[in-house]
């Protein structure tokens, strides 16, 4: 049986008279690496602080390891690696430095062996010595990542990890946290706003919205819930409009392409149906409506 890493039932944060976090559950196992979706000012980061006990829940109760927070929160607090926020360095001393300056304070294996081992898992070998100074955001952010391991906790936690980062820098840690499961086993939890990523990198998540959990479970069981787009290309597209009128949203992109929006069953039969009449079907390529299937729950 999987173990469970956090457990989080009704949790609540009042700001004052506003409500940051209203209703908020979460469920994460051993292993898994869970998106926290969201749009912005969802109360994903309040979630997250709440979690980390940076912040006094108002309400709902936290349990990390099988240990309520309250109670257990150093034990529970020493198995979490985490980035809130943008990382913060002593950026005129070298990637190193920083790193045994904050391991020492973790309490963690600061050898020059262990440091160039963290440096080179996040792709900065070679700059060991370079101040942090010089570094881009997506060099800080990888940093970042090496000093949440320092310590080999169980659990990382990555609040919006690609924000601000170019096209490169964004793949950089993808890779990174596809790497964080598969090489070193961690069960990760990150936050964005951003559904392509945590497509890509996440198997499980919750979506967020103005302060409460809407649907919690299997990225792809949830996303599998929704139609697909489907681009036809065809012989004749004119003719295969006609077979297909009965279909909802249907386009016509040119004389041999149109889409249409399709459940995941309705695609071969409409390639027979084509077939059928004669209609030469030469391609098919589909795609989620990731951002339709986000805007329906968040602005339902």
């Amino acid at each position: 049986m999987e173990q469970s890493i956090i457990s989080i039932s009704h949790l609540a944060k009042n700001c004052g008279s506003f409500q940051a976090v209203k209703d908020v559950n979460i469920n994460v196992q051993q292993g898994d690496v869970y998106g926290i979706l969201g749009p912005n000012g969802a109360g994903k980061s309040t979630t997250i602080r709440c979690m980390l006990s940076l912040i006094k829940p108002s309400a709902g109760s936290i349990s990390l390891f099988g240990h309520n927070i309250k109670t257990h929160r150093k034990e529970a607090l020493s198995k979490i690696g985490c980035i809130v926020e943008k990382p913060d360095f002593y950026k005129y001393l070298s990637a190193e430095t920083n790193l045994a300056i904050f391991g020492r304070i973790a309490g963690a294996d600061v050898s020059k062996k262990n440091l160039h081992k963290m440096l080179s898992f996040v792709g900065l070998q070679g700059r060991e010595k370079d101040k942090v100074s010089g570094f881009s955001h997506g060099m800080k952010q990888r940093l970042g990542i090496a000093q949440t391991l320092l310590h080999d906790p169980d659990l990382i936690v990555l609040d919006e990890p690609t924000t601000g980062l170019d096209p490169q820098g964004i793949i950089d840690i993808r890779n990174l946290i596809l790497n964080l499961k598969n090489e070193f086993q961690k069960t990760i939890v990150l936050s964005s706003h951003i559904l392509s990523e945590i497509e890509l990198i996440a198997n499980r998540m919750v979506i967020i919205n103005k302060g409460t959990s809407l649907v919690e479970g299997s990225v792809q069981a949830l996303l599998n819930q929704e139609d697909l787009l489907v681009l036809f290309e065809v012989a004749d597209s004119k003719a295969a409009l006609n077979i297909l009128s009965a279909y909802k949203n249907v386009q016509l992109t040119d004389s041999q392409h149109f889409e249409i929006s399709l459940g995941k069953n309705e695609i071969p039969e409409c390639i027979a149906k084509l077939q059928q009449a004669g209609i030469l079907v030469y391609g098919v390529e589909t795609k989620r409506k990731l951002e339709d299937y986000f805007l329906k729950l968040t602005n339902a």
